[in-house]
Protein backbone atom coordinates (compact mmCIF):
# COMPACT_ATOMS: atom_id res chain seq x y z
CA UNK A 1 0.00 0.00 0.00
CA UNK A 2 1.77 3.18 -0.47
CA UNK A 3 1.29 6.42 1.22
CA UNK A 4 0.72 9.99 -0.43
CA UNK A 5 3.88 12.11 1.06
CA UNK A 6 4.22 16.20 0.15
CA UNK A 7 7.41 16.43 -2.25
CA UNK A 8 6.87 19.75 -2.76
CA UNK A 9 4.80 22.96 -3.38
CA UNK A 10 2.68 23.56 -6.58
CA UNK A 11 4.13 26.95 -6.89
CA UNK A 12 7.45 25.56 -7.15
CA UNK A 13 6.77 23.68 -10.35
CA UNK A 14 7.99 25.90 -13.76
CA UNK A 15 4.61 26.42 -15.69
CA UNK A 16 5.06 23.64 -18.65
CA UNK A 17 8.34 22.89 -16.93
CA UNK A 18 9.72 20.02 -14.75
CA UNK A 19 10.95 19.93 -10.77
CA UNK A 20 12.90 17.31 -9.45
CA UNK A 21 12.77 16.40 -6.08
CA UNK A 22 13.87 13.75 -2.80
CA UNK A 23 11.17 12.28 -0.77
CA UNK A 24 11.72 8.57 0.96
CA UNK A 25 14.77 7.96 -0.55
CA UNK A 26 13.42 8.53 -4.36
CA UNK A 27 14.52 10.65 -6.73
CA UNK A 28 11.32 12.29 -8.30
CA UNK A 29 10.76 14.63 -10.98
CA UNK A 30 7.35 16.80 -11.11
CA UNK A 31 6.23 17.84 -14.37
CA UNK A 32 3.27 20.48 -15.28
CA UNK A 33 1.95 19.96 -18.52
CA UNK A 34 -1.14 21.64 -19.33
CA UNK A 35 -1.95 22.38 -15.61
CA UNK A 36 -2.07 18.87 -14.45
CA UNK A 37 1.06 17.76 -12.34
CA UNK A 38 2.80 14.24 -13.12
CA UNK A 39 5.19 12.38 -11.00
CA UNK A 40 7.67 9.99 -12.01
CA UNK A 41 11.13 8.52 -11.15
CA UNK A 42 14.45 11.06 -11.88
CA UNK A 43 15.79 8.28 -14.19
CA UNK A 44 15.58 7.20 -17.32
CA UNK A 45 15.58 3.74 -17.98
CA UNK A 46 18.06 3.26 -20.76
CA UNK A 47 20.79 5.06 -18.51
CA UNK A 48 20.41 5.86 -14.38
CA UNK A 49 20.15 9.79 -15.92
CA UNK A 50 17.93 12.44 -14.40
CA UNK A 51 15.11 13.00 -16.15
CA UNK A 52 14.49 16.50 -14.33
CA UNK A 53 17.38 17.68 -16.63
CA UNK A 54 15.76 16.59 -19.25
CA UNK A 55 12.95 18.45 -21.91
CA UNK A 56 9.45 18.60 -21.58
CA UNK A 57 7.09 18.46 -24.53
CA UNK A 58 3.69 19.89 -22.80
CA UNK A 59 2.09 19.40 -26.06
CA UNK A 60 2.64 15.82 -26.21
CA UNK A 61 3.07 15.56 -21.80
CA UNK A 62 6.46 13.87 -23.23
CA UNK A 63 9.98 14.17 -20.87
CA UNK A 64 13.09 13.34 -23.44
CA UNK A 65 16.55 12.44 -21.69
CA UNK A 66 18.85 14.58 -22.18
CA UNK A 67 21.43 12.39 -22.63
CA UNK A 68 20.55 10.08 -25.27
CA UNK A 69 16.93 11.44 -26.07
CA UNK A 70 15.15 8.63 -24.76
CA UNK A 71 11.36 9.90 -25.22
CA UNK A 72 8.74 8.92 -21.79
CA UNK A 73 4.99 9.57 -21.60
CA UNK A 74 4.23 11.32 -18.59
CA UNK A 75 1.00 9.55 -17.57
CA UNK A 76 1.99 5.80 -18.39
CA UNK A 77 5.91 6.09 -18.09
CA UNK A 78 5.91 3.79 -21.49
CA UNK A 79 8.83 5.20 -23.44
CA UNK A 80 8.31 6.51 -26.79
CA UNK A 81 11.49 6.69 -28.57
CA UNK A 82 14.51 4.86 -28.64
CA UNK A 83 16.66 3.81 -26.95
CA UNK A 84 14.79 3.60 -24.07
CA UNK A 85 12.69 0.00 -24.12
CA UNK A 86 11.62 -0.30 -20.41
CA UNK A 87 8.86 2.35 -18.72
CA UNK A 88 9.61 4.28 -16.03
CA UNK A 89 7.93 4.11 -12.77
CA UNK A 90 5.15 6.51 -12.17
CA UNK A 91 3.40 7.68 -8.79
CA UNK A 92 -0.24 8.77 -8.40
CA UNK A 93 -0.41 12.71 -7.92
CA UNK A 94 -3.04 14.91 -6.11
CA UNK A 95 -2.69 18.19 -5.19
CA UNK A 96 -4.30 19.85 -1.71
CA UNK A 97 -4.43 23.81 -2.05
CA UNK A 98 -0.59 24.50 -2.92
CA UNK A 99 0.70 20.98 -1.36
CA UNK A 100 1.82 18.06 -4.33
CA UNK A 101 1.14 14.90 -2.68
CA UNK A 102 2.86 11.67 -4.13
CA UNK A 103 2.32 8.10 -3.57
CA UNK A 104 4.88 6.70 -2.60
CA UNK A 105 5.59 2.60 -1.85
CA UNK A 106 6.20 1.91 1.03
CA UNK A 107 9.60 1.15 2.37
Amino acid sequence: MADFVRVAARSDIPEEGVLGVEANGLRICLADCEGAVYAFEDKCSHRDFPLSTGELDADDCTISCSWHGAVFDLQSGRPQGLPATRPILTFECRLEGDDVLVALPDS
